[in-house]
């Protein structure tokens, strides 16, 4: 399988995980981003070919895409990269994987379901912890209820902490409030507005709205036309949420925006091996409709591990031939189970 898979913005957090992951299940990827040197010394580490180019660079990317067959797409803000990335896959004809959860990215890759499928390519935008077991989730529960029109999915961790690229990508939509999908449409609500107290099975935890992915994603795999997800919290973050709400119009502003930024960057990349070793992830899905109601359960490992191992999992199955033409979600392409396969994933009612 040499040279059959690139993987660009390989040297940040996430992509170095995912690099890892490749590498220890037999993969030998092309490295690629922007940063010659990053490269270099990450590819040196694994003996690996790699390249650099920005994205704006349509030549470089062009002749990039020529030597593979399949795009692992690790460098946001995806709201900025993913759309110049999964046109140029389209047009050379190479699949494409990303590791987003935001909203907007979804929407807009949906938008060029038509052009892949015309292509013989699968855009498979969310193949990590955004959002492959909350969409498996999504759909089990479609399954449990298949007459549902309506969808709460919620997630959180008892030990979690993010990166600096998720927290950059937070920063950029800090100042567009919370969206869900009601009756088939995006509809805008106020920061802190939604809360709910939910049963995570070992433990309750309060839980704010949130624009995660699948108010995208879980419509168009179940069809269910109101979907919410919320997200973990505590009465601190609520403040903070409301806070930031009053000052949406500033967080707008990209000179704030900039300055927030340049303060993460003097934070550590990421949690570390022991941090994301001790802290599983919970997730909790309802489906309903009218006085009828579902339930269930996920437990996986921490976000940013089992995004490496989806992420590669998806990559392996496509390289041998396992994948659908156009736009697809985790559960579409590979069924509500799909999440089964990475160790130490599991459906409960009470998971322990």
């Amino acid at each position: 399988m040499a040279q059959e898979l690139l993987i660009y913005g390989a040297y940040g957090y996430t992509g170095k995980l995912i690099v890892e992951e490749a590498v220890k299940q037999g993969l030998r990827p092309m490295l690629s981003g922007r940063n010659h040197s990053k490269l270099g010394q990450l590819a040196s580490k694994y003996d690996l070919n790699h390249v650099a180019f920005e994205l704006s660079d349509g030549q470089a990317l062009n002749n990039a895409l020529k030597q593979v067959k399949l795009v692992i797409h690790c460098a946001g803000p995806f709201a900025f990269t993913a759309i110049p990335m999964a046109r140029a896959c389209i047009a050379q004809g190479v699949h494409y994987l990303d590791i987003t959860g935001e909203y907007s990215v979804f929407e807009d890759l949906h938008g060029l379901d038509k052009e892949a499928k015309a292509a013989g390519v699968m855009l498979l935008p969310g193949a990590g912890f955004d959002v492959v077991p909350s969409d498996c989730l999504a759909n089990r529960l479609k399954h449990l209820l298949p007459e549902a029109d309506s969808i709460t999915l919620a997630f959180t961790s008892e030990r979690a902490s993010v990166s600096r690229g998720t927290a950059k990508t937070m920063v950029e939509n800090a100042g567009e409030g919370h969206l869900m999908r009601k009756g088939g449409k995006l509809v805008r609500l106020p920061l802190g507005k939604v809360v709910r107290s939910i049963d995570y099975g070992p433990f309750e935890q309060l839980s704010v709205g949130i624009s995660w992915g699948d108010i995208s994603t879980a419509y168009y795999s179940t069809g269910i036309p109101n979907v919410l997800v919320l997200t973990g919290t505590d009465e601190k973050q609520l403040k903070s949420l409301k806070v930031a709400q009053r000052l949406r119009l500033l967080l707008r502003s990209k000179w704030v925006k900039n300055m927030i930024k340049r303060r993460i960057d003097k934070k550590p990349e990421g949690p570390s091996e022991e941090r994301r070793s001790k802290a599983a992830m919970y997730l909790w899905g309802k489906a309903t409709r009218g006085t009828q109601e579902v339930q269930q359960r996920l437990k996986t490992p921490n976000g940013y591990t089992l995004t490496a191992k989806t992420a590669v999992l998806i990559a392996s199955k496509i390289l041998k031939g396992e994948y659908r033409d156009g736009y697809q979600t985790p559960a579409t392409a590979y069924g509500q189970d799909l999440i089964l396969e990475v160790p130490g994933c599991e459906w409960g009612e009470g998971v322990e």
